[in-house]
């Protein structure tokens, strides 16, 4: 049943791309008036984490790098098939980047770097028969056997070192503490990967970085459509009442401009409520000064969720995912760069012009740092003498290999001296630090979706007996799926639109790899020889 009475309200907690995405499911596949939904954001700009700022003079930064995926990415594509781009009503921002990776493939010629600053041999992934066993043995447990235990409980230390790992966990920023669950979960999502992990030729990227690229476009067809996007509203809080095990959310507490209002839901109104956020307390840094860790919650990115939280035992545990900041942690930068030199230098070092090489890891850093030297211009209105370039460090508090300090306390340009190091590119450092801009970016929670969990440590989409109400976002159970996704957002907003409002159209399936025949026999080749 597609419900369509106009007077019905659907508010939407959050302006991330799951409630920019559900907003669009609802006009699109439920036949939801534009005018009547409302996203509640607290930030001045819609996106969440889907960030990409600033100009030559204080330079670019995103906090994060997405690497998007063909066969995996079924409902992003499925969105982003109905959005035109901001330059060409008749071309869909799904079309534009199918033509930009067809111009720009991705194909890696130097996907590791040694400490000799030399190319890693890195279709040799380095697996021995205990690798292997290994593997195999945690890809045949049951996620109720696995429960809420880490990766290096279920592998040797030979596994640790192998070309394989260095790559997978750099692509994916998995830590071995991480959950052993979300793990198995990506090999089994992402192993089409396996054959093509060294070249990382199956990812796709947008033109520009995905602020530009995804969300200003979405933003701006939610808008033509009526859609109401309130900035600076700050959602503290949604009662709950419970008849005859229906539960329905009765009414929305918010904050605009630091004072307190009420939003009373009314008989079918609906609501769309984001819980916590991977980029929440970000701190940020430049050339000489050094990002702040943040630890005491400042921004309440988890405030909503917590109190959500002890309202109901299947409303999930927050406290899993926000409660070690020291095992979530890592650190991102973005270089803005005047000169291309140092571009240069890297494509005449890899034999990959900007765009094409994805990620390029030193393996032997004590930092464990990786780069992407993204296509150019990657920012709407970048100029044409203006470079940029972004990477991110998974050990953040060991002491770098070039500057004898950790990267958590090292300035912008003391990363970039450690980068340079890295590159065996010394030579060029006095030249390269006087035309870069350095933005650094500490995030607490980045991988707090990895964190070991039980089975109801996660809410459902749509929690039982729940009848207006749904669950978004990174923090959500979705069976199968992996999460630090974008895939794993609009998923979950599909499945909150259409079972709340009887959406009577089909969900792309999760992709397997296992279920295509050629895929897995590669897949499995070059995992088990």
């Amino acid at each position: 049943m597609i419900y369509s009475q106009r007077r019905t309200q659907a508010y939407l907690v959050g302006g991330g791309i799951g409630s920019l995405a559900a907003a669009a499911f609802l006009i699109r596949d439920a036949d939801f008036p534009g005018e009547d939904i409302h996203i509640l954001e607290e930030l001045t700009v819609p996106g969440g984490s889907l960030d990409g700022r600033g100009d030559r003079e204080l330079g670019y930064v995103t906090r994060g790098g997405r690497m998007l995926e063909e066969e995996a990415y079924t409902c992003l594509w499925n969105l982003l098939e109905t959005i035109p781009t901001l330059d060409a009503d008749s071309l869909s921002v799904r079309q534009e980047t199918v033509e930009f990776n067809e111009k720009w493939p991705t194909e890696a010629h130097a996907r590791l770097i040694d400490r000799n600053h030399a190319v890693v041999d890195a279709t040799q992934l380095g697996f021995d028969h205990r690798d292997r066993i290994e593997l195999a043995r945690l890809l045949a447990l049951p996620e109720s056997v696995i429960g809420a235990r880490r990766i290096d409980e279920f592998f040797s230390e030979h596994f640790f070192a192998t070309n394989f790992w260095a790559m997978w966990r750099t692509t994916f920023a998995f830590q071995n503490w991480h959950s052993a669950i979300e793990l198995k979960r990506y090999f089994l999502r992402f192993m089409q990967e396996f054959p093509r992990i060294h070249t990382l030729s199956g990812v796709r990227r947008t033109r520009l970085n995905q602020y530009d690229s995804i969300v200003r476009p979405l933003r701006a067809w939610l808008v033509e459509r009526g859609v109401h996007i309130d900035y600076e509203v700050k959602v503290t809080d949604v009662d709950f009442t419970t008849v005859d095990g229906v539960r329905r959310a009765d009414r929305i507490h918010v904050e605009r401009n630091g004072a307190p209002a009420v939003c009373e839901l009314q008989p079918g109104d609906l609501a769309f409520l984001t819980l916590g956020s991977m980029t929440a307390d970000a701190g940020y840094g430049g050339d000489d000064t050094v990002p702040e860790l943040v630890r005491d919650k400042r921004d309440g990115g988890w405030a909503l969720w917590e109190t959500l939280a002890r309202k109901a035992p299947d409303f999930g545990r927050p406290g899993v995912f926000n409660g070690n900041v020291g095992e979530a942690k890592w650190e991102s930068f973005t270089l803005t760069m005047r000169s291309p030199l140092l571009l240069e230098r890297i494509e005449e070092f890899t034999g990959n012009a900007p765009g094409t090489g994805a990620l390029m890891t030193f393996k032997d850093s004590n930092w464990l740092m990786s780069i992407v030297v993204p296509h150019q211009p990657h920012f709407e209105g970048q100029p044409e003498d203006v470079f940029t370039l972004w990477g991110y460090s998974l050990f953040v508090d060991t002491t770098g290999d070039y500057t004898g300090k950790k990267m958590s306390e090292a300035t912008g340009q003391e990363i970039l001296t450690e980068l340079l190091g890295h590159l065996g590119f010394e030579d060029i450092a006095e030249e390269v630090r006087a035309s870069t801009t350095v933005t650094t970016v500490m995030m607490p929670y980045i991988t707090s979706q990895f964190e070991r969990r039980a089975v109801h440590d996660r809410p459902l989409v749509i929690p039982h007996g729940a009848a207006n109400f749904a669950f978004l976002g990174q923090y959500v159970e979705i069976p199968e799926d992996v999460v630090f996704t974008v895939e794993y957002s609009v998923r979950g907003a599909m499945h909150a639109v259409y079972g709340l409002l009887g959406v009577d159209k089909p969900i792309p399936p999760i992709y397997h790899a296992l279920s295509d025949p050629k895929t897995a026999f590669l897949a499995l080749k070059t995992a088990f020889g």
